[in-house]
């Protein structure tokens, strides 16, 4: 009998076996793969086409995001009222997102009603009408949101450090504007649909419980045929133009009672040998609630509800970007305590403990991540369109476990310099 006056024996997260479930795959009848994770725990199902269509292959500025946008907005039978009457009477949904590199729409229902939706998700996905009236909407809407945002220092603060770190031409610096709104035609958005939104570019991921015909079902409405034709996507190699200075201060809101405050500076992506360290290392310096920084600068100090350190982790390069908003009459004892820590995880080694903490707090994130067919589907997403293996999950394992405090110290040393740094104060 369980003696519940004993607590459970406690077992370090380092002990754990993490293993990442294999996925199931096949081929649609005109060649697009198909990557599966089925479960049968909740009757519910996600189903992600994703495309190379992110703002990387952009001709103008926001084409991507405009097209991404639109495609849901109309088709040439349905309005955008009716389809997404006709999705939400199914108790479903579907997003839409796009990024640097990819652009993907994704349906969530409930198994039972994926026959009744799959040729709405169809319409959305090869029957898009891009319309006048519906492009002239997203303009108002889009322009309006922006003049709304501009006022606020941390989202002009977003703007601006990418600029910094990667060049404003560039498509990881590259920001909207008011004029990249008003370009926009149908007819360019139409042309960027047709290229990068084809069956020979496109990749599936379904996770969830799926019902006996849903192969048949996928392959009727998005296999049969060469939609839209055949396009090969060519991944041009753009210079990254960083600005020669590193220190702002720019003045957005003179009424505002708080500064942004952004420290940031290029680093390896996940392709480097030093990545996988790098993060261990980050998420001590800022990466999450009980980090240095956050200790240091919220709980000592006091300046900040938070402040957090980021690893960017794309394609072509990475980038490390402190983040916080901190009292005007503060922002600079802030950013000299965030390079004060950046010297201490230089100079100091980790001790025993913090490690330990550390280890099971990213281990403990992993476990969480494979809880269930929708993580775990993430999780070979990632690795598929970055061209990489499980080899890769279990190397980042070995990592968190073995890590020892003179590597972080030798990173801390390399990456975390203060002359390498862009820093920029926006009030």
């Amino acid at each position: 009998m369980l003696n519940r006056s004993q607590a459970p024996a406690f077992k370090d997260a380092v002990d754990f076996d993490l293993k990442l479930k294999p996925y199931e795959t096949y081929t649609l009848d005109n060649g697009i793969p198909v990557y599966v994770m089925p479960s049968n725990e909740q009757e519910t199902l996600q189903l992600e086409l994703v495309f190379p269509s992110g703002t990387w292959f952009e001709s103008q500025s926001q084409e991507a995001f405009a097209t991404n946008f639109l495609m849901k907005n109309g088709s040439s039978t349905h309005s955008a009222l009716e389809i997404n009457e006709s999705i939400e009477y199914y108790g479903a949904y579907i997003n839409r997102s796009v990024h640097h590199e990819w652009g993907s729409y994704v349906m969530h229902s409930l198994s039972k009603h994926i026959e009744s939706l799959m040729p709405v998700l169809q319409e959305v996905v090869l029957d898009p009408a891009f319309s006048e009236e519906e492009l002239l909407t997203f303009k108002q809407i889009f322009k309006q949101k922006l003049t709304v945002s501009l006022q606020k220092c941390d989202f002009v603060a977003n703007r601006y450090i990418d600029q910094y770190l990667f060049g404003s031409f560039h498509p990881y610096g590259r920001v909207s504007s008011m004029e990249a709104y008003d370009a926009l035609q149908s007819e360019t958005l139409r042309a960027f649909y047709k290229k990068h939104y084809t069956y020979n570019n496109c990749k599936i991921f379904v996770a969830g419980h799926l019902p006996a015909n849903f192969q048949q079902l996928l392959n009727h409405y998005f296999g049969t045929t060469k939609w839209n034709g055949e396009s090969t996507i060519q991944r041009l190699d753009l210079p990254i133009q960083p600005a020669d200075e590193k220190i702002y201060r720019i003045s957005n809101d003179e009424n505002g009672v708080q500064g942004a405050i952004r420290i940031a500076r290029p680093m390896p992506n996940r392709y480097h040998p030093d990545f996988m360290k790098l993060r261990f290392m980050n998420t001590i310096f800022g990466g999450y609630f009980g980090s240095r920084l956050m200790s240091n600068i919220r709980e000592e100090k006091g300046y900040t509800y938070g402040i957090h350190s980021q690893l960017y982790n794309f394609r072509q390069v990475g980038a490390l970007n402190i983040t916080t908003e901190a009292g005007r009459d503060v922002c600079e004892a802030t950013i000299t305590e965030v390079y004060n820590e950046m010297a201490r995880m230089q100079n100091e080694l980790v001790d025993e403990e913090e490690l330990s903490l550390v280890r099971n707090y990213m281990l403990g994130l992993t476990l969480g991540d494979l809880d269930g067919a929708f993580q775990v589907i993430q999780r070979w997403k990632s690795l598929i369109l970055n061209d990489l293996d499980e080899n890769y999950f279990y190397q980042n394992i070995e990592t968190i476990k073995t890590i020892s405090a003179k590597d972080i110290q030798r990173l801390a040393q390399q990456y975390l310099n203060k002359t390498d740094f862009y820093e920029l104060v926006v009030v």
